[in-house]
């Protein structure tokens, strides 16, 4: 039976403008899907790159963007165990979350936790996932780290200051105004250097005493790159997981070795929550980290689903911080 729902949906590439609130159709989940109520439902930067077609839609158009959600589940297909109608659930790697209703394959939701609302919920799971295998997997940050994280006021740096302090680090953090700075000071950070009065690379070698740090977590691409890799230490790595304010220049793989054979690594976070296992080990250790305390998630704006156009434009022009969500 189909039916319909309210959604987003983008029939070509560009700027905001091409976001239509409206009307689609909405099957009954098929074998191996559930069908879920969102309730809220999370902005990421990955959506930009989607509607401009930075991440081309591998399914065409139109498509109904976003990534990140939580909702309750309102009815079940076929061949679906382990969910039951009523359950809360999220997910944070699974394009289609710009709407009310939708179907989704029960192999990419998680329960929620009764202490972890919604709301909690879509605003941390791609971005607090993405922090935990940063920090956890592609580079394992421990109380000998010392790291420099890009965006330290926004979504993913907000929960990565936080988690790096739990874990001991010593935690350096980029921001673009005085308040992002006090902002990121409150959330773990040992300092925050305002890229745009400050050289972050001369900070950084004066907080070090010219050693560089262990790790650099560059989200931010064209305008930190290659001052990113002036950042390290000696067998460094740099961590490139995306590109908010452009595409990074191609890499000449030998600038690596004239700058202290570095490392440099290009994650995503599906590749690490590519298995059943994996996403729930991913999706657990979030849980237990914000249950903790140790790690607090504030929703810092909060739009109906129908302005998305507005929010993807304050998120573009820097004019949020922290983690955004869209209500339906």
């Amino acid at each position: 039976m189909t039916s319909l729902t309210r959604a987003v949906t983008i029939s070509a590439y560009g700027g905001p403008e091409v976001l239509h609130y409206q009307d689609v159709p909405l099957n009954a989940p098929g074998a191996g899907e559930v069908q879920i109520r969102h309730h809220a439902i999370g902005l990421n930067f990955i959506d930009i790159y989607k509607r401009t077609g930075i991440y081309p839609s591998p399914a065409g158009f139109p498509f109904i963007p976003g990534e990140e959600g939580a909702g309750e589940i309102v009815a079940i297909g076929n061949s679906v165990s382990g969910f039951a109608v009523g359950d809360r659930v999220a997910y944070g790697s699974s394009t289609g979350a710009y709407c009310e209703h939708r179907n989704i394959k029960a192999s990419q939701l998680v329960k929620l936790p009764d202490a972890i609302s919604y709301e909690t919920a879509a605003a941390m799971m791609l971005k607090g996932m993405t922090a935990q295998y940063l920090l956890n997997q592609t580079f394992q940050v421990t109380p000998d780290t010392t790291l420099l994280f890009h965006a330290a006021a926004g979504g993913v740096g907000l929960i990565a200051g936080q988690w790096a302090k739990a874990l001991g680090a010593r935690v350096i953090g980029t921001a673009g105004s005085a308040e992002k700075v006090a902002l990121a000071l409150d959330h773990g950070y040992d300092h925050v250097i305002n890229y745009k009065a400050e050289n972050f690379v001369e900070q950084v070698r004066g907080l070090t005493d010219d050693a560089g740090v262990d790790v650099v977590y560059d989200s931010v691409g064209r305008d930190t790159y290659p001052q990113s890799l002036d950042c390290l230490k000696p067998r460094g790595l740099w961590v490139s997981f995306g590109q908010s304010s452009g595409l990074v220049e191609p890499l000449q793989i030998g600038i690596l070795a004239q700058k202290g054979s570095l490392f440099a690594t290009r994650p995503t976070l599906g590749h690490y929550i590519a298995t059943r296992q994996a996403l729930e080990a991913c999706a657990q250790s979030l849980f237990d980290i914000v249950q903790s305390n140790k790690v607090a998630i504030n929703i810092n704006q909060t739009y109906c689903l129908s302005d998305v156009a507005l929010a993807q434009s304050d998120l573009e022009q820097r004019k949020t911080s922290g983690t955004t969500l869209l209500i339906p």
